[in-house]
Formats: structure tokens, sequence, C-alpha cells
């Protein structure tokens, strides 16, 4: 039975192959019998090109989708037509068949012949010449004119200028080229007319706005281009605004919104800055959790400087990181993580802060990528950074290495981060990105002193000589009663190592007939060279060789002084070193510095003696804007080999370091003629209080009051009977004054106003009421 069943259903697959194949005949054929041809349409005979002058034929057709020879196919040419279209290589381009050809029309863009700029003024032809991609020699597209365009306006728009129109014109040449003249009309600047805020409750708008980058347009920022809107500026005064709430104790800021609206007009902006500031907070509990061997937590606790009645601040928050850090790592914790743990109590309105140190991932640096330096050689880039490749990853040494390119001041902009290798996991890159700018200065000045008198100066100075982190300076000054010239050298990594040398070389002229009827002449240079030993110690070395002459002297003068006439030469070796621990070196708000000198003067030349002395200062804030400081000073010369110290390496107190006093007031004084001698001591001292006088911050001004105190000692040692003959009036009593000024950061150079009184004095002293120096640069 299962026979029989096995053949009917044989029988049944044969039957139904039957039918398939005479249904479906192809499936009949073997899979390698030729495919009989089927004509579909016409074919291409040959492809003729047409109006090309410089393009070769064999060129326009390799862009082609159809060649000779191939069926005609309407598609294949339509894509054909798109593709030559895209190359950017023609104006214009048709396809027609005529049969049995296919005739191909192009005409050629033209070459870009000059491409210049008219009406620009603002800006320089070089800076909009990197702007454009249109260039000599280039092949010209409407397309690549409108994006130069686009370009153009966005550069006059970043510099404020949002009223600013570019039209581009042609000018026809022969042989298919053409001038490209982008005719610019700059139009005024889009100055910012008012910033406004709202959700601000503790802080007044005014006060905001001097935390911002961007500035309300005013007549005195003409100077300035902070008062022109930039989108970028902005950006980051959204940033600033976080850092300047996140320090006073809100944690919870956020900005909102910042809006810029334009003007009908086109000539300016109204900027609204939506905020939401949270709720304010003080520091609450501060400790140390260390989880690595050797690192008890105890020890670490007193690096987290923080007081509870002090508002939060993040900035003290990151420098305790920081201290951390550094600490594990002077202990051989190269993988080390300091993590900040932020707890806010919001019933008491405080921040619990604990600092958790454990050991990091052990990740190593790949390399490290500079981008963006196009004069300066990478080396001056990589010597500020405490790592290299090879070295442990450690998060706080990359953000110090980028304060420390800032700091160069070479760099508009610097950036610094990391990413993964692709070489291996525990690998990373360090990204260097910086944005250069001028570093060469160029500045001409005309002031008055009260010491000098009217004076003029100029000086040419390039603080990133050849690209190579080096500084060449030479400045000079003519006043009525002073001529200086200098000539200043400094290689700050002298033989690649983090050693700063250099070398000076002055000369100068001191007509001192109204303070002490002389004048003072001197010529020589400096041999100087400094280091750091720490982050805030620093030691310095300089040797100076210079030539003093005394000359024109007045026959009136004193007998002291005629001794001194002639030549002396002076080669001494100066020794300091300073702590600085100020907030800032130019207007330092809180921290405090010190600085010891010692100067050996014999090693060769004329003039033997010793002089040790030392300044410092201590910095008080009252708040952001109030400082009270506390300086001081003094030094005392011994002589040696018995020689007498000449009149121009004396001490002399008055003018800047004694208001009140006139230059050299304080003195001992030959009583025949009243001329100042000088002394081999001197001791003075200040206490400060600087304050805002009210003006907007643009302005610089801020006054301050003083109270100076301070002596000189007694002069060098002369016969009892000579001095009988010629007596001297000296005296070591204190001497003080009082008083008070302004000052003033002008955009032509600091002025400064003091009006002293002394209130301790000897009869002999010589007063000065009001102390004016200006000096402009421009």
């Amino acid at each position: 039975m299962s026979v029989l069943h096995g053949k009917v259903m044989h029988g049944l697959t044969l039957v139904l192959a039957l039918l398939m194949l005479a249904a479906f005949p192809a499936l009949a054929a073997p899979k390698n019998a030729p495919a009989k041809s089927v004509v579909t349409g016409p074919r291409v005979g040959t492809i003729d090109i047409q109006g090309i002058q410089r393009v070769e034929p064999e060129t326009v057709k390799s862009y082609m989708l159809i060649s000779d020879g191939d069926p005609y196919d309407a598609d294949r040419v339509d894509q054909s037509l798109k593709a030559l279209y895209n190359t950017g290589l023609f104006a214009d381009v048709s396809i027609r068949y005529e049969a049995p050809n296919l005739i191909v029309r192009v005409v050629e863009n033209p070459i870009v012949n000059r491409v210049a700029f008219e009406g620009n003024k603002r800006i320089k032809r070089d800076q909009l010449q990197t702007e454009v991609k249109l260039a000599p020699r280039s092949v010209y597209t409407r397309t690549k004119v409108q994006n130069d365009v686009r370009r153009i306006l966005d550069l006059y728009r970043r510099n404020g200028r949002f009223a600013a129109t570019v039209d581009p014109k042609i000018i026809q040449l022969e042989q298919n080229r053409v001038d490209l003249v982008f005719e610019i009309d700059e139009g005024q600047a889009s100055y910012v007319k008012r910033i406004n805020f709202v959700g601000n409750k503790t802080f007044s708008d005014s006060k905001l706005r001097e935390a911002l980058a961007t500035k309300e347009d005013r007549w005195y920022r003409f100077l300035s281009s902070s008062d022109t809107y930039d989108p970028d500026r902005l950006t980051y005064d959204r940033e600033l605004l976080r850092r300047y709430y996140m320090k006073n104790g809100f944690a919870d800021f956020r900005v909102v919104s910042a809006i810029a609206e334009l003007a009908p007009d086109r000539e300016g902006f109204f900027i609204t800055v939506t905020i939401d500031e949270g709720d304010r907070y003080k520091f609450g509990n501060a400790k140390v959790e260390a989880t690595l061997k050797d690192m008890d937590s105890a020890v670490l606790d007193p690096l987290v400087v923080v007081d509870q009645d002090d508002w939060f601040n993040a900035d003290k928050v990151e420098d305790s990181v920081q201290k951390l850090t550094d600490v594990a790592g002077s202990k051989g914790y190269a993988f080390v993580e300091v993590s900040p743990q932020l707890t806010r109590n919001h019933d008491e309105k405080t921040i619990d802060v604990v600092y958790n140190v454990a050991e990091g991932p052990r990740v190593f640096v790949d390399r490290i990528d500079i981008v963006g330096n196009v004069r300066t050689m990478d080396k001056v880039v990589r010597r500020e950074f405490a790592l290299v490749e090879g070295d442990a990853f450690n998060t706080a040494r990359m953000r110090r290495a980028q304060q420390r390119l800032q700091n160069l001041d070479f760099f508009e902009k610097v950036t610094v981060t990391n990413v993964p290798s692709e070489t291996a996991p525990d690998r990373t890159v360090v990204k260097v990105e910086v944005q250069e700018k001028a570093t060469g200065e160029l500045s001409f000045g005309v002031g008055w002193s009260t010491v000098y008198g009217p004076l003029i100066e100029t000086s040419v100075r390039e603080r990133n000589l050849l690209g190579r982190g080096q500084d060449l300076r030479l400045s000079a000054s003519l006043a009525l009663r002073q001529t200086q010239v200098d000539l200043g050298f400094t290689e700050p990594y002298l033989f690649d190592k983090p050693i700063s040398g250099g070398i000076d070389l002055f000369t100068f002229q001191r007509r001192l007939q109204t303070q002490a009827t002389y004048n003072w002449q001197s010529i020589g240079g400096a041999l100087r060279m400094a280091y750091r030993i720490d982050e805030n110690l620093t030691q310095s070395w300089r040797y100076t060789l210079r030539q003093d002459r005394v000359t024109d002297i007045k026959d009136y003068a004193s007998i002291y002084i005629k001794q001194q006439r002639g030549t002396a030469t002076h080669s001494g070796l100066m020794h300091s070193l300073t702590w600085d621990y100020r907030d800032n070196i130019i207007e330092p708000h809180s921290g405090y510095f010190i600085r010891m000198d010692n100067e050996y003067v014999g090693l060769g030349g004329t003039e033997y003696f010793l002089r040790n002395g030392g300044s410092g200062g201590y910095f008080i804030p009252f708040g952001d804007e109030v400082t009270l400081d506390l300086m001081g000073g003094g030094g005392f010369i011994t002589e040696l080999n018995d020689r007498q110290t000449r009149i121009t390496e004396r001490y002399y107190l008055g003018g800047l370091k004694m208001r009140g006093f006139a230059y050299g007031g304080i003195s001992p004084r030959d009583r025949n003629t009243g001329d100042a001698i000088g002394g081999l001591w001197e001791y003075y001292g200040t206490a400060q209080l600087r304050f805002p006088l009210g003006f907007p911050e643009e302005f610089g001004v801020s006054g301050q009051v003083f109270l100076d105190a301070g002596s000189v000692g007694k002069t060098v040692s002369y016969d009892q009977a000579y001095l009988a003959q010629n007596p001297i009036d000296q005296s070591t009593s204190l001497r003080m004054s009082i008083g008070g000024g302004f000052t003033w950061k002008s955009p032509m150079g600091p002025v400064t106003i003091d009006l002293g009184y002394p209130i301790m004095k000897e009869s002999f002293d010589r007063k000065e009421l009001l102390r004016f120096n200006f000096g402009s640069r421009f």
C-alpha cells in the first residue's frame, strides 16, 4: 500500500512541474544560457562637450552618469545635469539629445582675479581676508559669494555693528576672469542701550551690571568695545552672573533666560536677563574623609579654611580641593580624586561640605594636543603644564595649567580639556585650544610729575618675541628734570628651565637743582635671574654695573655735596626673597607679601658697602570694594673699607613714601644751606584705606585716606671739628602725616592727587601739601 502511495505522489509532482514550465518558460532555461537582447530605446552615439575653455572634456564626462554607447536614459541624463552643477565649475549646464549624439553645453564659472574691500574702516583688510573663502585663482560662484557676505556680516556683528551691509560687485575681465569687490557700509555701532534684570531681590540692577562684561552705552566708554552687543560676550555674562551669585551664597542660582532685542533703528540693543536667585546659604560643617593609606583626615581638616558665619562661596570650595589635591600629591598619590559633597540644610540655610579624598582612576596622559597657536611655539604652551606625556593624569594640575596660560596674557581665550584616548582605555588626551592676541605694544604719553615736571614718554614692547615667550622692551622719557632710556630683554625659561633671566641697559640724567642743587648722571646695565621655590616664594639675583656722575653743582651748594663731585663706579650683587600671597599683584584686595633684599657693592668699582632691607604689606578687605592697606619697609647701609657712601646711594624720605613731605624732605641737612645729604638707614610705613567714591566702575575712580610714618637715620661719619664749622641738622625722631586723595585710572593713564599734612615733623624738614601725578598713554 505504501509503495502505491509513493508512486501516486511521484506522479502528481511530475504533473505539477510540467504545468509550471508551461506557465513560466523562463524557468526552463539553464542559468548560463545567454539572455536574449531587448532593445528598449535609442543608444547614445557620442557625447559632445561644448563651451569649455579651461576644463578638459574628459573631466566633464567623469562627472556624468552616462557614457558613449549607453542606452539613452532620461533619468541618468537628469542626474548627470545635477552632478555637473554640483561641481561648482559651471554657471550654466544644458544637455539635449540629438540622435544619435548627446550635446552637453556648459558655461564655465569665471576665475577670481582679485578680491577687494571698500568702505571698511573699523575692521582691517587682513582680518576680512581671513574671513572670506574666495581668493585669487579660485572659482567664482554665487553661492560662495553669498556665504562670504554672510561671514563678513557675522564679523561685523561680533564687533557690535548689526546695521552693517555688504554689497558684492563683479568686474568682468578678459579670459573669463573677474575682480570681486565687497562694498561695505559699516553703519553705526549697535550699542547696548539698557540691561534689565528680572527676579533679582538681593542685589540691585546696578550691582549686577558691574559683574557683567557687557556694559551699557555711555560717553566715557569711547575707548572700549564693552558697550557694543556681542552674542558670545552675553553667553559669557551668564557664567559671570552664576559665579557672582555662587560666591555670595546662592548655590541654587540659575539664569532663566538672557534675551537681546534689537531696536527698530538697528542701532541699539535692550538686554533682559531673567534670573532665579534661590535660597542664600552660609557654610555649615566642613570636614575631610580620606580613604587613602597614611592620610589622616584630622591632618587634612585644617586645610579646609571656612568660617561658618561666612556666606557659601564656590571659589573657596575649589581652593580647598586644590590644596587637598596638592597635599595628597606630595605624599605620593598620583591618582587622587577630591570630590566635594554638598548637603543643603534648607531649614538652617546652611551647606555642609564633605571633601571625599580617594584613589582616583589610574589614567595616564597619552599626549597633549595644542591647536590655535599660529605664532606662539608649542614649547611655550607646554612648559606651563606640570603634566607631560606618560604622567599620571591630574585634573587639578590641568586646571592650574589653564590658569598659568591665561596669566601669560598671550591669548585671547584658553580652553584646556581632556578626552579619552583612542589607543588605550587608561589613556587620556589633553586638548589645548588657544586664540592668540596681539602682544606688541606701542605707547606714547605726555604728563606731569611733582618731582620731574612736564614729561613725554614713549615705549615699544613685544611680550612674545618671535613666538618664544620672550619679552623685549625699549622706553624713553624726556622731562623737565629727567631724561631716561631703558632697554630690557627677558627670557622666562632660561636653558628651557623654569628660570627667568634677563639683561637691562639704561642711562638717565636727573636734574635735581631745585631739590638738591646738583645733577646726577648714570649709565650702566644689569644681569638678572629669578626662579620660584614654590608657588608663593620667589628667589632672585641681580648684578648691576653702573657709572655715576655728580655734576653741575651750584656755587652755593653744601660743602658735603661739593665733595661728591666726579665719577664713581657701582658694582654690586643683590639677592632677594619674595613671599607673595596677594590675590592681585596690581590692585590687591586681600593677602600679604614680604620681600627681603641683600646687596653687596664692592665687586670691583669704587664703592664698598652692604645694604640690607625689606618691605611688606598686608591687605584687609571690608566687603567687596573697601580695602585697608598696611604697608611698610626699611633698610640700612653698612659702610666697608672705611669708604663713605656717596650721596646718590643714601636714603631719603618724602614724595610717594611719605606724603605731606617733599621729595627728599626727610633727611639730614646742611644747616648752612639746607641741602639734603641723605642718611644711612630708613624706615617707613603707611595705613591706607581705599574705597569707591560712587562713580561707575568703568570710571576707575577710587578714594583713599592715609596715615604715613617714618624716619631717616644719621648720615655718614665726619670729623667733629669739621662738623663744628659745617653743622648738620639730623634727627631720628618719628615723622608722621595724614591726608587723603583720589586715584583715577583714566584711559590715558593713572592720575593720582594726594593732599598730605605733616602732624609730626622737625623744623628742618621740607613739606609738600599737594602731590599730583599724571601720566597719559595711548
